[in-house]
């Protein structure tokens, strides 16, 4: 195939796939040519879950194969799941499928997450072991619950203490995984940060001093806001619990200026949705607008370039699989064009 336009986010001219499925580095003799205004790489999600179902059970099989035909859909070729209660190990390497980057499953505390989706550990010391049998589990990254409500006090409040934090996040870095951590408050923020923890998901408890932290250390932030939308129906649901359902509105009022000032302090910030559960798969689109609004200076290159480099997969480079999204205008003027692809190819397949 012969796809003929502007290939970002570089803006080389035209792009060649083999039979193979692969990007040419040279003309292929024959090749069909197809009118590709813009081709980007494939988008990414790097917060969704493939495995967890409307209403927050365990997905079958089938479901998380049609959580990832959706993702396809919308032109989402790499998944980042952030924790998952079903192992879609039988999915990997499906080539009419996005690529799952698998972090295994959650890590918690009893009663102090979703009922069914973590594994829940009686004693916080057995965090370390269990961060490593993740690690093993999945693909190079483990999820921790970093806080939750904990009815006790009303409000949320952090699951681990700081030395069992460390010694777990070193033992995933021993193991050649990463680490990120649910965090909606401010409270476990401190101890997973100065631990070493490798991303922020949510992140809407942020203080100045603690993005200032973050930059320093190249702490990357995956906000999810059209997920933090939600959180004024969750503080309406939480009446028995005033401190907290106030604390959630007020964490949903200043996130997106939370969110501006990381990307002015000049931490790495991607764009995930936290499809699965409550949320549809295939809104990559939105959470770029949203990081857009937010005043990301490369909304798109958080779902797309930049969060491929930073997730160590292959842009459109010769030899690397061709999975592309075409665009008929130029989605860094307006994100919302990312919600209409013209064309997606997986592995130099059309869908």
């Amino acid at each position: 195939m012969h796809l003929r336009g502007t290939v970002l986010p570089d803006g080389g001219r035209d792009l060649y796939v083999d039979d193979a499925g692969l990007v040419s580095a040279s003309p292929v003799p024959g090749a069909d040519a197809v009118d590709a205004p813009f081709i980007l790489p494939g988008l990414v999600d790097a917060h969704c879950h493939v495995g967890i179902a409307t209403g927050g059970s365990a997905a079958t099989l089938e479901e998380c194969e049609e959580q990832a035909v959706t993702e396809r859909g919308a032109g989402a070729l790499l998944l980042r799941d952030c924790g998952s209660p079903t192992d879609t190990t039988a999915l990997r390497g499906r080539p009419d499928l996005p690529e799952i980057i698998r972090a295994a499953r959650h890590l918690a505390r009893p009663k102090r997450y979703i009922p069914g989706l973590a594994i829940d550990l009686d004693d916080p010391a057995l965090l370390p072991d269990a961060v490593a049998a993740q690690a093993a589990a999945g693909d190079g990254w483990v999820k921790l619950v970093g806080d939750w409500i904990d009815r006790g006090v009303g409000d949320l409040a952090p699951l681990w203490p700081d030395d069992v934090l460390e010694a777990a996040i070193d033992a995933a870095h021993a193991a050649g995984a990463r680490v990120t951590a649910h965090v909606f408050g401010t409270d476990a923020l401190p101890g997973l940060i100065e631990a070493g923890i490798d991303c922020i998901e949510h992140g809407t408890g942020l203080t100045d001093e603690l993005i200032a932290e973050m930059a320093s250390r190249g702490t990357a932030l995956v906000p999810t806001l059209i997920n933090i939308d939600n959180f004024p129906d969750i503080a309406a649901g939480a009446s028995r619990y005033p401190v907290y359902a106030e604390h959630m509105r007020d964490l949903h009022r200043t996130v997106r200026d939370t969110v501006g000032k990381a990307l002015d302090a000049g931490v790495p910030v991607f764009a995930g949705t936290d499809a699965g559960g409550g949320i549809r798969h295939g809104r990559i689109a939105e959470e770029v607008e949203a990081l857009h609004r937010a005043g990301h200076p490369d909304a798109v290159g958080a779902a797309c370039w930049a969060a491929r480099v930073w997730l160590g997969r292959p842009l459109l480079d010769p030899g690397a699989p061709a999975d592309l999204v075409v665009y008929r205008e130029d989605p860094r003027v307006d994100p919302a064009i990312l919600r209409d692809p013209a064309l997606v190819l997986l592995g130099g397949r059309a869908y």
